[in-house]
């Protein structure tokens, strides 16, 4: 465990190394922020709620799924370019589990990123936006259980994207293809209740809302009897033990391919 939170030091390291890109990534969630209040402000301009959603308590799903959707993104990137210019050789005769070490460096990415950017959401939509915050400390237990659960979730779908570069020339497209189906799957874009029913029940068998509808819903208090929340999580960890179990299948299946010369 020591070598693999080295490594997310590490990571975390090379990410303040560059200040520019730093403070650019700041500005950038802000700017977001703003975007999406004045956006979600039009839309209720004539309207007290949408489908019984408030003006408020849209923008606090809003918000807080903004927020954790860039936690649910992981390292697949640079598996994938590790994949294809043939380094992952070198990788798998190191003292540690490749995987491992993807996942430790994606964890001091998002420690990072929590300062680079959760944090100064957070203090404007404090300080300027009318959020609705929980009044109850256990929904915020909840919400940090259920939020780390859909980020490890998304980890494990973004280190599988990654492994399909041992198949494919490019993983280009089939990323661009996830990022849709998880904005709209994920409950990232607009609340899934918003959506059609149809589009709910095929939602509900697909683990893509449990990255961020799930913990955003608990925190809106959307989901708030004990039994829901418990049976939400219950869900979650189900999908994250698949996940995990199908990411490591997929490996075992995919170091096959790799043919090493001369050693």
């Amino acid at each position: 465990m020591v070598k693999y939170w080295e490594l997310a030091k590490s990571q975390m390291k090379v990410d303040s190394a560059y200040t520019a890109w730093y403070w650019a990534d700041t500005c950038s969630a802000i700017l977001r922020l703003l975007i999406t209040y004045y956006f979600w402000l039009a839309v209720y301009d004539h309207n007290d709620s949408i489908k019984g959603i408030d003006f408020k308590t849209m923008l606090t799903y809003i918000v807080v799924a903004m927020i954790i959707e860039q936690y649910v993104s992981g390292v697949g990137d640079g598996l994938a370019r590790q994949i294809k210019d043939g380094s992952i050789v070198l990788e798998l005769l190191k003292p540690y589990h490749m995987l491992n070490k993807l996942i430790a460096l994606d964890i001091g990415s998002k420690i990072s990123a929590f300062f680079r950017a959760t944090i100064p959401i957070v203090v404007i939509a404090f300080l300027f936006l009318d959020l609705s915050f929980p009044t109850n400390f256990l929904t915020y237990f909840y919400f940090i259980v259920s939020f780390i659960i859909g980020a490890l979730i998304g980890a494990q779908i973004d280190l599988m994207i990654g492994i399909v570069a041992f198949w494919t020339v490019n993983v280009w497209g089939v990323r661009v293809l996830r990022e849709a189906i998880i904005k709209f799957f994920s409950g990232a874009l607009i609340p899934i209740s918003l959506f059609p029913h149809w589009f709910q029940n095929v939602s509900q068998f697909l683990p893509f809302q449990a990255m961020v509808y799930v913990p955003t819903t608990i925190f809106t208090g959307q989901v708030s009897s004990g039994s829901h929340i418990a049976l939400s999580i219950g869900i979650q960890i189900f999908w994250l033990i698949s996940m995990y179990a199908l990411l490591r299948i997929l490996w075992l299946f995919a170091i096959r391919k790799i043919t090493i010369f001369g050693g």
